[in-house]
């Protein structure tokens, strides 16, 4: 790899090179094996591996500013990419150097893509202790970027003499011997996310491949990792709803016609609209500044290691959950309500301008924001911090 990398033109060129077919495929469905290959030639997947490991080392905050731009064309195709970077992070935050030193230059020599198969809320995968490693059967679901992937990180549950199921991380080869991959996701958004089901019958996983032993509690550092994954949905809502507002507007300024009965000639001198408009662009302001707020915070946690306490890792919780609930609702309105203004016109299936709210809508719905709400009330109201989970 060269020593620089233009950041800002690659995603540039990808974003448009995943806008010019996201409705075609949003209709379409399935895998998107060519736009897969654009991820990989963009150069964007070495971004948060460090650059003694052969990557960009660029920092979160920036790799956010890449999502939110990709997210503005393809949210599908941006939270697969996302995934994979997260993967990259657990390993970073979980790993032991050994691990690190192995799997961060191996990713970018064997030119792998990372898939997700750490669903914390299905438990039905099972790890069966042996000699030198564990036996893994069981399936998981919402497996996202499996697809297509070459690599899975994933959790299993341990269970222990006493009853108790303790989870495991560790990370297989999409192709080892026992691992199925099965093409079956089928919402009504966010169609091409590959989130498909895994099914693991006797596949083997040795110690050396395990991130996180049964039982063994993170560090404050540790439990980033969630808050790095509520980063990563929370760009993708305001990105969805910064794509839809800049697509309603080009609508607006190019194909509205005036309003019957309205106060003006031209749809953009019509105060109403302007009225309108202007509660649209608040929304996404808020959740703007918010996030932006939320990735400095975040940085500052990275940077300050194992010595982040745990009451300071609980502050930025809630500072992440305050940005996801304003850009989950600035994502599912502004998808929405645009095309009040907009007129029937925009629900052409030719414009595919709907994809942005039925993406919004799926993919808000995976975390209930009454839980985050919740969290975020009992802190003000009694310095209440949340406990961290695999959502908080």
């Amino acid at each position: 790899m060269s020593d620089t990398f233009d950041v800002a033109a690659a995603t540039e060129q990808l974003a448009r090179q995943l806008a010019a077919t996201a409705a075609q495929r949003d209709r379409a469905g399935g895998h998107a094996v060519a736009e897969r290959e654009a991820i990989r030639r963009s150069g964007l997947l070495a971004l948060v591996i460090p650059r003694e490991a052969g990557g960009w080392g660029v920092g979160w905050a920036e790799q956010y500013r890449v999502l939110r731009r990709l997210a503005q064309a393809d949210s599908a195709l941006t939270h697969v990419y996302a995934f994979h970077n997260l993967q990259i992070a657990s390993i970073q935050l979980w790993g032991s150097p050994a691990q690190q030193a192995d799997l961060l230059p191996r990713t970018l020599q064997e030119a792998w893509f990372w898939g997700n198969a750490l669903n914390p809320r299905d438990t039905r995968l099972k790890a069966r202790r042996a000699a030198g490693g564990w036996w893994l059967d069981g399936v998981k679901s919402y497996a996202s970027g499996s697809v297509g992937s070459d690599r899975l990180l994933l959790s299993a549950v341990a269970p222990q003499a006493d009853g108790r199921e303790l989870q495991l991380v560790g990370h297989v080869a999409t192709r080892a011997p026992g691992v199925q991959v099965r093409e079956d996701w089928d919402s009504f958004g966010q169609r091409q996310t590959d989130s498909g089901t895994v099914t693991f019958q006797e596949v083997w996983l040795a110690d050396a491949d395990v991130l996180q032993a049964p039982g063994q509690v993170p560090t404050p550092r540790g439990t980033l990792r969630t808050l790095l994954a509520q980063l990563v949905l929370t760009n993708l809502y305001l990105g969805l709803a910064q794509g839809a507002y800049g697509q309603a507007l080009t609508f607006l300024q190019e194909r509205a016609r005036p309003w019957l009965n309205g106060n003006a000639s031209q749809v953009l001198e019509e105060p109403l609209v302007a009225h309108r408009w202007a509660e649209l662009r608040l929304k996404i302001r808020a959740a703007e500044l918010a996030t932006d707020a939320a990735q400095a915070a975040l940085e500052t946690a990275l940077a300050q290691g194992e010595a982040l306490s745990a009451d300071a890792r609980g502050v930025l919780a809630i500072e992440v959950a305050e940005a996801k609930v304003l850009a989950h609702r600035a994502g599912v309105a502004v998808t929405s309500e645009f095309f009040e203004l907009t007129g029937p016109g925009a629900t052409s299936a030719q414009l595919g301008l709907d994809r942005f709210w039925r993406n919004a809508r799926v993919h808000t719905l995976h975390d209930p924001i009454d839980l985050k709400l919740r969290d975020i009330g009992h802190f003000h109201l009694q310095g209440r911090l949340p406990l961290p989970t695999s959502y908080s």
